[in-house]
């Protein structure tokens, strides 16, 4: 653990570190340490170093706060004017989830939870008062990282075939799945739809890339042949990987946000799902009507829906 702390530091507290130009190095009046003929000296410095630290002293936190504050803004306004959409839950309910699926979508959603704040509380650690409280969270993003990579495998794996892009996709994105309507309408989609599925190759793709940089984060050690081979330092390599673990962070977060609000306010009922796996008929007809249809024609409504009477 101690050896990632000059890394995370470095980010939060690279505020206060001043760039005259976006190609050249920090100047800090009054502090040898970080002159700019020592970090001139730094090797690969004009590769990803001026990068590495030009987007943590001017972007890094400014991108964080935007998505912080507009995206639930956004969730808010929508809300307040267009209001959830409220199915029936009456009637018949059937079994989309089996019990293994949310076990899986649960231990990942476990990681997520702890893993979004506490990388929030890193990154602005300056605000947060550093100390016991900061290194605690970190030590929190360490297990959140560990239960989302033991889920995240399974996961890609038993909805790779559900989450793979069809064509009428493409229209629930013309009308943005129904969202922006009061209208009770049918919305051409599978068992799940195409936001879910953008946010299924963030969340799985995305996600292993973010544990393999956090683990090189963490690490810190590398094949120095393989480094040669690819003409790379080993800080060459920490850089490019804090800066991908970062911008990855800031969709992944504005993503998860969008999950938690369609998941809990957009859809009245619809957490219900993944903690008994049914959704109504009324639901699925409407937000799912491929689906629905689909096990209609096939004859699985019936099986489906005592699956969810037990």
């Amino acid at each position: 653990m101690k050896k990632i702390m000059p890394i995370i530091g470095t980010f939060a507290f690279a505020g206060t570190v001043p760039l005259a130009e976006p190609n050249q190095a920090p100047v800090h009046h009054g502090s040898a340490l970080i002159s700019p003929q020592l970090i001139e000296a730094i090797p690969g410095w004009h590769k990803y170093g001026e990068l590495f630290l030009y987007l943590q002293t001017h972007w890094i936190k400014t991108i964080f706060l935007i998505v912080l504050i507009a995206v639930p803004t956004v969730f808010l306004i929508h809300y307040l004017i267009i209001g959830p959409k409220i199915f029936s839950h009456h009637g018949r309910k059937f079994l989309v989830f089996p019990n293994w699926q949310r076990i899986i979508h649960w231990i990942a959603a476990a990681g997520f939870i702890l893993l979004v704040p506490t990388g929030i509380m890193i990154i602005y650690a300056k605000f947060f008062g550093g100390g016991t409280p900061v290194r605690f969270a970190r030590y929190l993003h360490d297990i959140g990282a560990v239960l989302f990579g033991i889920a995240v495998i399974p996961m890609f794996l038993m909805w790779l075939k559900d989450m793979l892009p069809r064509l009428w996709d493409i229209k629930w994105f013309m009308i943005l799945g129904g969202y922006l309507s009061k209208e009770k309408k049918e919305i051409p989609a599978d068992k799940f739809n195409a936001g879910q599925k953008m946010w299924y190759w963030l969340a799985t793709l995305g996600g292993m890339v973010m544990i393999i940089t956090g683990v090189m984060m963490y690490f810190q050690d590398f094949d120095i042949a393989l480094l040669k081979n690819l003409n790379l330092y080993h800080i060459d390599l920490l850089r490019l990987a804090v800066i991908v673990h970062l911008l990855l962070a800031v969709i992944v977060v504005a993503f998860f946000f969008t999950h938690l609000y369609m998941s809990i306010f957009a859809i009245k009922g619809s957490l219900q799902s993944m903690i008994d796996g049914c959704k109504s008929e009324d639901e699925l007809k409407h937000l799912h009507s491929i689906f629905y249809k689909r096990i209609i024609k096939e004859g699985k409504d019936k099986e489906l829906a005592e699956k969810c009477e037990k």
